[in-house]
């Protein structure tokens, strides 16, 4: 029954997949996944009464629901729904575990494993992926799982996949070995990613990521003299104490592209002195009547701000700012969004708002020793405007998400 099924590479995957760890990984939207909880099914459904337990992992249980759950349950004819951490897959309980920090290795601590299931692998903290596999220690136990790829320094990379002493296996996908997806699609969503992000999530490839971090950026491009008339206003903060505060104003043009218009900028190394929260908060209201010809601010849809700036935040309220979001923080991901509307022309600045921002975006770049150890991170340096515009742009994405993205 699960090898009903048309693409060729979910049934090898499915009729090879015997080993202690399988995994598949690859480019997104590849099959990769429906490949790998087909075949998780198929081992709890034919797998008799055992002692031991059953996992399902991933980031959180939101995301499990997503990528795990709702698909096997469409496979199944059903709907899953999670109950006190757990739910039943053919008469077995199985665990729903979230991990999305170091702390979540002690939801598995002391447990044992028969089978389980692992959603974004790479994704997954080191400490906790260790951990699972430790669990899987009765005979017969096996885990599968899927991810996208990551650093060639990862240690999924590195202790696993390339470990010849590990009964492991593995196979790789590309977007081509899907073939439910509509030429169009595949157009489209090879637009949606650049740079570092094309080679990984469409090319499959473990590259390291080095170098400048918005590479696709150029002054040339990026960078006019006229903007044209703005539908919404979003504000994102970038709040420091020792390190710069930013706010950077951002539109968004009645030709579907966002613009950083202007920044505020108040660097207290430079200047010699640190600013107060009230302080900060009478220049935000200064700064924001700045842009209109009456003595009142900005109407603006939203403000974003670093999610660690919580006192900030409510003195912010106290002067009559009341649509203060907190951000989402996800780093790479924010990064990855303003790659993707610089990438396809989607992100514009105006010359002379933001000179020292613009310097920042040039010169931001990955930190090359983290990259050795397997993570992608971005220097903490020229930072600062980077930062609050990836705030605004990861936490509205619901607005220019299903925009067509075409260069």
């Amino acid at each position: 029954m699960l090898l009903d099924i048309p693409a060729e590479k979910q049934k090898e995957f499915i009729r090879n997949s015997n080993a202690w760890i399988n995994i598949c990984e690859g480019s997104v939207r590849s099959g990769k996944t429906i490949a790998s909880v087909l075949r998780f099914l198929e081992f709890v459904a034919r797998t008799g009464k055992r002692s031991g337990k059953i996992a399902i992992v991933g980031r959180t249980e939101r995301t499990i629901t997503r990528n795990i759950l709702e698909p096997a349950g469409d496979f199944l004819g059903t709907r899953f729904r999670i109950s006190q951490g757990q739910v039943r897959l053919f008469g077995k309980r199985v665990d729903i575990i979230g991990a999305n920090d170091e702390r979540a290795v002690d939801k598995i601590a002391g447990a044992t494993l028969w089978g389980a299931y692992a959603d974004e692998i790479s994704r997954l903290p080191k400490s906790f992926w260790d951990m699972l596999i430790s669990r899987l220690s009765l005979s017969g136990a096996q885990m599968f799982g899927s991810t996208n790829p990551d650093s060639p320094f990862h240690h999924l990379k590195v202790d696993y996949l390339d470990n010849p002493n590990i009964d492991i296996y593995s196979i790789h996908f590309s977007i081509d070995d899907n073939p439910y997806l509509p030429p169009e699609y595949i157009r489209n969503l090879k637009h949606t990613y650049k740079g570092l992000w094309y080679r990984r999530y469409i090319d499959g490839e473990w590259v390291a990521a080095h170098g400048a971090i918005f590479d696709m950026f150029d002054v040339k491009k990026h960078i006019i003299d006229i903007i044209p008339r703005i539908k919404k206003y979003y504000v994102g903060i970038d709040y420091g104490t020792v390190n710069p505060t930013v706010f950077i104003l951002l539109g968004l043009g009645e030709d579907d592209r966002f613009y950083v218009i202007n920044e505020y900028r108040w660097d207290s190394q430079l200047r010699g002195r640190q600013k107060t929260d009230d302080e900060y908060a009478q220049d935000f209201v200064r700064w924001m009547k700045s842009f209109t010809s009456k003595d009142e601010m900005l109407n603006v849809d939203s403000v974003w701000i670093d999610p660690s700036a919580t006192s900030f935040a409510l003195t912010l309220h106290r002067y009559g700012i009341k649509k203060i979001r907190q951000a989402d923080n996800e780093v790479l991901e924010g990064i990855r969004n303003v790659s993707t509307l610089l990438g396809n022309d989607r992100l514009l600045f105006k010359r002379g708002g933001c000179d020292v921002g613009v310097k920042e975006m040039v010169s931001y770049q990955w930190d090359e020793k983290s990259q050795i150890k397997g993570e992608d991170k971005p220097l903490k340096q020229n930072d600062h405007l980077p930062d609050a515009l990836r705030y605004v742009i990861h936490s509205i994405q619901h607005i220019w998400k299903h925009w067509r993205l075409a260069a």
